[in-house]
């Protein structure tokens, strides 16, 4: 028996180091196309509507962190100051090998539908510590005028802090969940969406262990159907284990995507990520027709199968 566990720890390691190559191997480039909107294919007018450019125009902003990822990269729109409402947020939890500057077109995008969004330079995401540093650094920009690095703080009073979120892909997906059950802030936010997360067994050998039966925020998880790649890091089984380990009183939703590999969710889940977000963020009741019911848009998205949710009409 002792003999058996040691070749599966043998084995499971072995895939690791192999997943991490493969990793950073596809990411050494930039990752998310700049016209990726007019190339992702859509199955359903919400999802069009959400992969496209909102209406606001956006400005960046950017300030060195001491830590390891550097610095603190933040898209928001652009009439920030001269508007009387406050914003909400969406922080960014890295992938392997994917910083933000690699995908800086997702942040941009969700931008232009009126969020701040912030991300780092982590290499390191799985613990949810930069997200909690994003987090810290977003509550120091809103209750002070004047913040070292940021010039007239563009942010003073104008960030909606009870409408936070949070989204990571592979390595992030197990950041996001560390960061929502296991941070300090880890209160502070009100929704999720794990894209492609690490399964369970390859986190705990890699020491990136999460719990998913602490959440308690509405959750959405996506995949893809894959490549070698994702089925490496998580296929159906393993992402229907982490969907029932969320226990079922909290509004959760699986489903994956049949014409993606696993970096290719990073962006081709886009339209539904921003649908999320202004549901749960925004209140939007049509995006909110993407996921609520039996009749919701991505049930009959040709392009997903394999969806589960106890979201139901009210």
């Amino acid at each position: 028996m002792k003999k058996m566990l040691k070749m599966i720890g043998i084995s499971l390691f072995i895939i690791a180091i192999l997943l991490i190559i493969i990793l950073f191997y596809i990411n050494i480039n930039p990752v998310v196309p700049k016209d990726y909107a007019t190339k992702v294919k859509t199955g359903g007018v919400i999802e069009k509507k959400y992969l496209s450019m909102g209406s606001k125009n956006v400005s960046y902003i950017e300030n060195g962190a001491m830590q390891s990822y550097k610095k603190y990269e933040i898209w928001y729109p652009s009439d920030i100051q001269n508007s009387n409402k406050k914003y909400p947020v969406v922080i960014f939890v890295n992938g392997t090998g994917v910083m933000a500057s690699k995908y800086k077109t997702l942040f941009e995008h969700l931008a232009s539908w009126g969020f701040i969004t912030i991300g780092t330079e982590d290499e390191y995401s799985w613990n949810g510590f930069s997200a909690e540093m994003c987090i810290r650094t977003i509550l120091k920009l809103n209750e002070n005028k004047e913040v070292e690095g940021y010039t007239n703080n563009p942010f003073y009073d104008k960030i909606d802090i009870n409408n936070i979120g949070i989204t990571g892909h592979s390595q992030g997906g197990a950041g996001v969940i560390n960061a929502i059950t296991d941070t300090r802030h880890s209160d502070i936010y009100k929704t999720a969406i794990v894209l492609s997360p690490t399964n369970e067994e390859l986190a705990t050998a890699l020491d990136w262990d999460y719990d998913a039966s602490k959440i308690n925020i509405p959750i959405l998880l996506l995949s893809s159907t894959g490549d070698a790649d994702e089925n490496l890091v998580v296929n159906l089984s393993q992402l229907e284990r982490i969907y029932n380990h969320i226990p079922d009183n909290v509004t959760k939703m699986m489903a994956r995507r049949n014409d993606a590999n696993h970096g290719d969710m990073l962006y081709f889940s886009d339209g539904y990520v921003t649908a999320w977000f202004m549901w749960q963020l925004q209140n939007d009741e049509e995006a909110s027709k993407a996921f609520v019911g039996t009749d919701a848009e991505i049930n009959k998205n040709e392009y997903y199968q394999d969806q589960n949710s106890n979201i139901v009409k009210e």
